[in-house]
């Protein structure tokens, strides 16, 4: 990706093919290798005398991380459309989830953001290809994976990041047979096991998959990761989980 620098009054657009949005006083740059489910335009940068203001555009997600002002210093946020952050001094690190196509399947995308004063005028790359915007990587709605993955990342959803554990494959049944009444065998482990490789394989692509990569630690703490990672990608969504819930709730009694 080439370096851009900009002065103050002087803004970016980027994302796969943001040209089609640019204006007078803006830069754009198109993000290499580029996943076809990525937004034209995922990210707007404007720089003013003395605030970094970055607004998210894109119909996905990023992960923002930079020395915000919080009593425990560094801070990780996830960015979701329409929404802006104040970038701090120094680097801030922006991860657009599984934002880029390889060999090997989807790969997040890094940008690192420097917040400094420079006078070196920006670069603007050749134009970019692509026009429409195609659907994601994700679960099929009301099926058993997607169930499996509201049960999975209902601590997360909730607001519960503190959580000691993941729901064990018990629980994560009991929660689906509540919520659908009916629960594709999940009484078997196995089956919960497997969905679960689903939703990894899903969430972090085929690249990054963490069952497929060497580990010593325990697979409970690869659980861990797939459900906070899904709840990341919004794969399901709190608005998902308050819907299965009054579904729940409303089912005549048997």
């Amino acid at each position: 990706m080439p370096s851009v620098v900009l002065k103050a009054g002087e803004s970016l657009l980027f994302g796969r093919a943001p040209h089609y949005a640019l204006r007078p006083g803006f830069t754009a740059v198109a993000l290499p290798d580029c996943a076809p489910h990525i937004s034209r335009l995922v990210g707007e940068l404007v720089v003013a005398a003395d605030t970094v203001t970055l607004t998210w555009l894109g119909s996905g997600e990023a992960q923002l991380s930079g020395l915000f002002d919080a009593p425990g210093g560094a801070r990780r946020v996830i960015m979701t459309k329409s929404m802006s952050a104040l970038l701090d001094d120094g680097e801030n690190q922006l991860v657009i989830l599984l934002g880029r196509q390889t060999a090997g399947g989807f790969a997040d995308t890094l940008i690192s953001i420097d917040v400094t004063l420079e006078t070196v005028p920006p670069q603007v790359p050749g134009d970019p290809t692509g026009q429409v915007t195609s659907a994601g990587p994700g679960l099929i709605r009301e099926s058993r994976d997607w169930y499996v993955a509201l049960a999975l990342t209902e601590p997360w959803l909730v607001g519960k990041d503190d959580y000691p554990r993941p729901p064990s494959n018990r629980e994560i049944y009991e929660r689906v047979v509540h919520w659908h009444g009916y629960a594709w065998n999940l009484q078997r482990p196995q089956r919960v096991d497997d969905a679960i490789r689903v939703i990894s394989a899903i969430a972090f692509g085929a690249r990054d998959d963490p069952y497929l990569a060497q580990h010593d630690g325990r697979l409970q703490n690869i659980r861990f990761a797939v459900a906070r990672r899904a709840a990341e990608m919004r794969l399901v969504t709190a608005a998902d989980l308050a819907e299965v819930e009054r579904t729940a709730r409303n089912r005549p009694p048997t």
